[in-house]
């Protein structure tokens, strides 16, 4: 009988990453669980025999090589990663942002996605056999902004060369590399949508969301198509969500 599949989820003690990591497990996938707080990939777990706790900050280069080592030990190989962690600061215009948010968030949203990405795929070019599948967390703001977001859309725009670079880097080692931008997923970080967001306009206007879940399906499929297959950047939004048209 085949060894499971096993993935690795930062930002796996809430929101998408829970959601995504909660997917994984019920379709037998043995998943590593990454975040700061122990307590919350706890609860992320619950109980589940193929989820494997690595508490780490992703900004940090031996905690990340850490985590990753753990989960390589624990199974003999690292067949995917979501790259999911990330932070954003209050909206504001570049000229209020702080520059230790500044640096806050590309640390976490860019620097972690890097090390992560870094680990995973010294892991999968070494294995036997090689290779595996990197999916970064992109976002809306990968191809358009929110007003007052300069940190944060300026990490996801880099997370985005990020991974067309690892999509070529990867392929004399079958490693496949794709990413997934996210619209209004309802989590407890996007539940302000449901109350108003401020618009292009100037004006603050209620937005529609989805199901998280919708996410994790998503991810899903991403992550269990056949090594020839990749799917290189999908958008899954709330469907009436401004995005088309913001502006």
């Amino acid at each position: 009988m085949a060894e499971p599949k096993s993935i690795i989820i930062t930002g796996a003690g809430s929101g998408v990453g829970r959601a995504c990591a909660e997917a994984f497990l019920a379709e037998g996938w043995r998943v590593g669980l990454v975040g700061r707080r122990k307590e919350a990939l706890e609860e992320t777990a619950q109980a589940h025999a193929n989820a494997l706790i690595l508490p780490c900050d992703v900004t940090n280069e031996t905690a990340v090589e850490d985590a990753f080592a753990a989960a390589a030990a624990e199974w003999g190989r690292i067949d995917a990663l979501f790259n999911n962690a990330g932070t954003n600061v209050p909206g504001a215009t570049i000229d209020e942002i702080a520059v230790d948010d500044w640096k806050r968030v590309i640390d976490v949203n860019l620097t972690g996605v890097f090390l992560c990405a870094r680990a995973a795929f010294r892991q999968m070019r070494g294995q036997d056999p090689q290779g595996g599948r990197i999916i970064n967390n992109g976002s809306i703001s990968a191809h358009v902004p929110r007003p007052g977001s300069v940190p944060y859309t300026a990490s996801k725009h880099a997370v985005t060369g990020l991974t067309r670079t690892l999509s070529l880097d990867g392929r004399p080692f079958g490693i496949a590399c794709g990413q997934i931008d996210i619209g209004n997923a309802l989590t407890d970080m996007a539940r302000k949508m449901t109350t108003g967001m401020p618009q292009a306009d100037g004006s603050i206007k209620v937005e529609s969301v989805m199901d998280v879940a919708n996410v994790a399906r998503s991810v899903l499929h991403m992550a269990t198509l056949p090594a020839e297959a990749n799917v290189q950047f999908m958008t899954v939004m709330a469907t009436d969500m401004p995005y088309i048209g913001r502006g």
